[in-house]
């Protein structure tokens, strides 16, 4: 998938303008950096356009932070500088993105890494 497309796709399922969605892809994606193992976010980085793997391979700890749902939205949103219910819905979009960007064994390797409470993020609306 092409950076543009996937800054595009972001933008229409969280309804926000393509400038703000590219920050809020890199705000979601360096704190998904964060909660998967430095191994993970680099192969993660391996499937996605060149624009897009600084913020999954820069900079990342090879030991996963524990942290839940609220506590990753809560840094996306001062990443982005945008409120709890922007990056939410953000970070929401960001994700089906990614699982659509990448291989379905990648897209496994990630969410495994994840607890429970992520599934309103990343399992797609029914």
């Amino acid at each position: 998938m092409q950076f543009d497309h996937f800054v595009d796709l972001v933008a229409k399922r969280a309804n926000v303008a393509p400038s703000r969605a590219q920050a809020l892809t890199y705000a979601t994606l360096r704190t998904l950096a964060e909660r998967i193992s430095g191994g993970e976010a680099r192969d993660l980085a391996a499937q996605l356009p060149a624009e897009l793997k600084p913020m999954l391979s820069e900079l990342v700890e090879e030991t996963a932070e524990d942290f839940d749902v609220d506590e990753f939205v809560r840094r996306v949103a001062e990443r982005a500088s945008v409120d709890g219910e922007v990056a939410r819905e953000a970070a929401r979009a960001v994700m089906l993105t990614l699982r659509e960007a990448v291989a379905p064994g990648e897209w496994d390797e990630v969410t495994a890494q994840l607890s429970a409470d992520y599934n309103e993020l990343v399992r797609p609306a029914t």
